[in-house]
């Protein structure tokens, strides 16, 4: 039974295959030629890299003629990233905007992973940092009409303890607290 091929992208409008092997390898030469770039400058480049050149293998492949040949592949893991090193400038015309999205989405990928983590901690921060600012004045604010409401409630219980007899003791007068008028908040302080 032959090894299935699952596609894993599409570059350039064409899918690249990688078979149900564990390793998950994955022939560079096709990926090339979608785009337009040469093949042996992409193997001495990879020989040249000391993470992908011990990850490399020749491995057994069946060409665009149907014919099986050696080819060098990469682990599926690492193919995102060889892409990614891909000069722009060396892929042909049709395939340069798929590199150049593919190379802004790794970029971003990359931001993400890294500083994903900072960028939420640090907005996070500055939102705790106004709330924390915002219940602090609420507590202010909140004792300050704690201690008026208290005034007001012991003004209101001085005027409701005058009865007649206190009324006729103060030669018919109600001695009031003066309360002086607040413009700004529209009443007695």
């Amino acid at each position: 039974m032959k090894d299935m091929a699952i596609a894993i992208a599409v570059v350039n409008e064409v899918t690249i295959l990688v078979g149900q092997d564990p390793a998950r390898l994955v022939p560079i030469k096709p990926i090339c030629e979608a785009l337009g770039i040469d093949f042996e400058a992409q193997r001495q480049r990879i020989e040249r890299d000391e993470i992908l050149n011990a990850t490399a293998c020749i491995t057994k492949a069946v060409a665009a003629d149907g014919k099986e040949r050696e080819m060098i592949s990469l682990p599926m893991k690492f193919i995102f990233g060889w892409l990614f090193t891909i000069d722009t400038s060396r892929v042909n015309e049709d395939a340069r905007p798929y590199v150049i999205r593919y190379k802004l989405e790794c970029y971003n990928a990359l931001y993400d992973y890294f500083a994903g983590a900072q960028t939420f901690l640090k907005e996070k921060q500055a939102i705790i940092d106004g709330m924390t600012r915002e219940y602090f004045d609420s507590q202010v604010n909140f004792r300050e009409a704690k201690n008026t409401m208290a005034e007001k409630k012991k003004n209101l219980q001085d005027i409701l303890a005058v009865d007649y007899e206190t009324w006729i003791a103060n030669s018919r007068q109600l001695l009031i607290p003066f309360l002086a008028y607040d413009e700004e908040k529209g009443g007695a302080q």
